[in-house]
């Protein structure tokens, strides 16, 4: 049946399926896929953003998995802009860091942390679709890497920093525009766009075809899935389109401004106005969707009293 070929966004399969055991396989071939290394998840943690509230779709949806190698992978979908999103995932990984060792415990306890996010918005300039960051200490003059020497099970070793410190993957999913012909570019496609080959081998997606698909669920999980569907397209809507008409106006006002006084300060000064409005404007009617204020807060960057006062 045509039917089959619909599949649920990732965001709504992590938030709702693939924290089952029975699901792990999904999860576990986007993982080796990503990482380029065989994973296999052991549990999926408890975290405080597995919340299933109607006011917390637009937030970050996260699993929290421990792999076979007593490692933590943090999965984070995000699908509308976050001011401090950078600043959010590092507490994020070190929330996870202190959360996973016992006060008395050695520091050779302390997890490696994989911090992987799924961006549905423009998080900055860039022209690729994936980029990667780790810590490493590199020479100053000779570019070498520092290799720390540690004492392990009466040993000595050696260890890259690498091999300790977090690594961040940041997906901007919006930004991949081509046919996809590796394994993570398949699954870069079906995270885009909801489509998988019939015919595909990568792993993670085989899985996925068989347990994802839309017309499995139940009318109430298809119609909560819907309206979760709607509800992002409209809240991006709304601010993709608050966002053109606040420039617009900031253009106006300054030209007038311009115009009138002569100054440039007048044209910088509409500007600000607009941006002012159209931040406003998003905020208003993210309140008449009885959206969380800290959401709003988070989305425009207005303070709370403002967003009261609207």
């Amino acid at each position: 049946m045509a039917y089959k070929d619909k599949y649920i966004r990732f965001d709504w399969a992590a938030k709702r399926l693939l924290r089952n055991k029975a699901n792990f396989g999904v999860l576990e071939g986007f993982l080796t896929v990503l990482l380029n290394e065989p994973i296999r998840i052991v549990e999926i943690l408890e975290s405080e953003s597995n919340q299933q509230e109607e006011n917390d779709k637009f937030n970050r949806v996260d699993i929290k998995a421990r792999n076979s190698k007593d490692e933590i992978i943090i999965v984070e979908v995000q699908n509308t802009r976050e001011i401090y999103y950078l600043e959010r995932i590092l507490f994020g990984v070190a929330k996870a860091i202190t959360e996973h060792i016992e006060l008395g415990n050695l520091y050779s306890e302390v997890k490696k942390i994989y911090s992987v996010s799924i961006l549905y918005f423009d998080i900055g300039k860039g022209n690729d679709y994936l980029y990667h960051g780790q810590n490493t200490f590199v020479g100053v003059h000779t570019g070498d890497l520092l290799e720390v020497t540690t004492k392990e099970k009466n040993a000595i070793v050696r260890k890259l920093p690498a091999q300790i410190f977090p690594e961040y993957f940041l997906i901007r999913v919006n930004e991949f525009n081509k046919a996809a012909v590796t394994p993570l570019e398949e699954w870069i496609e079906y995270l885009k766009t909801g489509v998988i080959r019939p015919d595909t081998q990568v792993p993670g997606l085989g899985e996925a075809r068989q347990k994802l698909i839309y017309y499995n669920m139940n009318k109430a999980e298809q119609l909560a899935y819907d309206e979760h569907i709607n509800a992002v397209m409209i809240q991006n809507d709304v601010l993709s389109t608050a966002k053109d008409e606040g420039r617009e106006e900031g253009r106006e006002e300054g030209r007038a401004e311009g115009r009138a006084e002569g100054r440039a300060e007048g044209r910088e000064e509409g500007r600000e106005e607009g941006k002012k409005e159209g931040k406003v404007e998003i905020a208003r009617k993210m309140k008449s969707m009885s959206l969380a204020p800290d959401l709003i807060q988070s989305a425009t960057g207005l303070s709370m009293e403002e967003i009261d006062g609207l």
